[in-house]
């Protein structure tokens, strides 16, 4: 398989993730969540952090292995308990998946001080093909409830929605980056 022809496999990170990678500081404990074959884990760990990668495919898992400053973790987070109770981490990294009962983990096990860098498809993306189903689908404005909902609430730092460019097709996402109430500000852009 050609890991460079769909944007799910590339090992390129995504514009997004890195636009706002000056947000996770060296040496920074992340969690890459359903991390596929590891290009945002590579990217972190490549920038000095050090990056547990969580994802259910083992076979994706595999290409990680024995990789520096990566721990990967073959976890089922819809079908298991969240494996990181009482656990917390200095950013959580989230492409192109979604699973809402985790929303309440991902808010407790971010630092006070941490960063959120989502990014995945929403509503208006079964027009330009799969997700097609609502449940793998953002509603509007849904990852600024997500923020808004923590205790105290995350600043936001970029918010984006819309249709965009994925590859060769359209596709219409949601993007936040957002950081704990406790980190300094303001938040350098």
């Amino acid at each position: 398989m050609n890991l460079t022809s769909n944007p799910h496999h590339a090992l390129t990170p995504s514009a997004w993730i890195a636009r706002h990678a000056h947000l996770v500081p060296a040496g920074a404990r992340v969690l890459d969540l359903a991390c596929g074959y590891g290009r945002h884990a590579l990217y972190f760990a490549a920038r000095g952090a050090s990056v547990t990668a969580v994802d259910r495919d083992a076979t994706a898992l595999e290409t990680l292995a024995g990789k520096t400053g990566i721990d990967p973790r073959l976890e089922d987070l819809e079908g298991q308990p969240w494996p990181f109770a009482g656990e917390r981490f200095d950013a959580i990294v989230v492409n192109h998946y979604l699973h809402r009962p985790l929303f309440p983990h991902l808010r407790a096990a971010l630092a006070d001080d941490g960063a959120l860098l989502y990014e995945t498809f929403a509503l208006g993306n079964e027009a330009y093909g799969r997700p097609s189903n609502p449940a793998f689908l953002l509603r509007r404005d849904e990852l600024l409830e997500l923020a808004a909902a923590s205790s105290p609430p995350w600043t936001v730092v970029a918010f984006e929605q819309g249709r965009i460019e994925l590859g060769d097709r359209p596709a219409v996402v949601q993007r936040l980056a957002a950081v704990g109430a406790a980190r300094a500000w303001p938040p350098a852009l």
